[in-house]
């Protein structure tokens, strides 16, 4: 398939800036993969549409405040890292800007005290670098002192205190991710409250958002495309909920593109969901066949993006470029701080 297939027309004052004022007051499109019908609703409405039995999927992941902003030793030249995965310990994988500056050998200062500084230890082949960072407290708690939440690049505006609670989702957990499972923003705990006392499971996962939500398809042939390997978790208790719900009948939701890519990469032959865990570079577009997932609920995404063909392969490509052409004339938000979309 062509790159061009997932393209869509997007006015730039549709991409969200700024979350809403209230998590599930964002409105919520509900589209009917059985009839093509389209509903507009508000996200609190999710429970009308969610039945006892079903399970709910979501991604624990935490976002860390992994943007630090230093000064290259011996130059003084200004230098930003993206923290993207630790690999052990105080060494771990990290984007740099201006790459082409630090080398092998360099070190970066982050603080004026010397407290937390870095060493490029290494070049990989993504154009990411290898770092050791060296601090004279607890590691993260001088990231959440001096590092920024990193905001993706379309919303153009430096990351503030609000972003550290709004980035976040309310069932947040584990921390490792550099991204937002965006999905899950729309969330409060009053809604995930009355989501149990109606009978529906929740079940909770882990997958780390890594490099991949900040890189580009560059492939003309979308099957070209390789996917960034992130890590996953799902404990016993979680991939036991699932998979007695699937037996039951009941629908395997899946709260967001992470949440689903997580359960499809952990599923075995017959569906069911095998605990561990592991790393996964899965890249779902039209022609896979899900295992696992029945409906999701999720975000609107970019044009040409891996999660776009993620969607469309759940329902189909035509129609859901139709629908995004709907809630762009109907003016909803796109994208991480944007409205939701209910895939049935």
């Amino acid at each position: 398939m062509n790159i061009n297939d997932f393209d869509y027309d997007l006015p730039d004052e549709l991409i969200a800036q700024h979350p809403a004022d209230k998590r599930d007051e964002s409105r919520l499109l509900i589209v009917d993969r059985k009839t093509g019908n389209i509903k507009h609703r508000h996200f609190y409405d999710l429970l009308d549409h969610i039945t006892p039995g079903d399970c709910l999927i979501m991604n624990n992941s935490k976002v860390i405040p992994a943007r630090l902003f230093g000064i290259k030793e011996m130059t003084g030249a200004r230098v930003e890292f993206l923290l993207v995965k630790r690999i052990n310990n105080d060494i771990w994988e990290a984007m740099v800007r201006p790459g082409k500056k630090l080398h092998i050998g360099d070190r970066v200062s982050f603080t004026e005290d010397g407290s937390l500084s870095a060493e490029i230890l290494d070049h990989n082949e993504g154009g990411t670098r290898i770092v050791q960072f060296k601090h004279e407290e607890n590691f993260s708690d001088i990231l959440e002192r001096i590092g920024k939440i990193p905001l993706p690049p379309y919303i153009e505006r430096d990351s503030d205190d609000e972003d550290k609670i709004r980035y976040q989702t309310v069932y947040c957990k584990q921390e490792g991710s550099v991204a937002a499972p965006t999905a899950g923003l729309h969330f409060t705990e009053e809604l995930i409250q009355k989501t149990t006392e109606k009978g529906v499971n929740i079940a909770y996962v882990t997958l780390h958002v890594g490099i991949g939500t900040f890189r580009p398809v560059k492939c003309d042939k979308i099957e070209e495309h390789k996917m960034h390997f992130e890590e996953y978790e799902i404990d016993e208790e979680n991939a036991s909920i699932i998979n007695e719900t699937k037996k039951s009948g009941g629908r395997i939701i899946s709260v967001g593109t992470t949440s689903a890519r997580t359960v499809e990469s952990a599923a075995g032959e017959q569906g069911m969901v095998q605990a561990g865990h592991g790393k996964t570079d899965i890249f779902i577009y039209p022609g896979y066949q899900f295992k696992v997932i029945d409906s999701l609920i999720t975000n609107f995404h970019l044009p040409k993006s891996t999660l776009l063909m993620l969607i469309s392969a759940l329902y189909n490509r035509e129609k859901i470029i139709e629908v995004y052409q709907e809630a762009v004339e109907q003016k909803y938000r796109f994208f991480s701080y944007g409205d939701a979309m209910f895939i049935i």
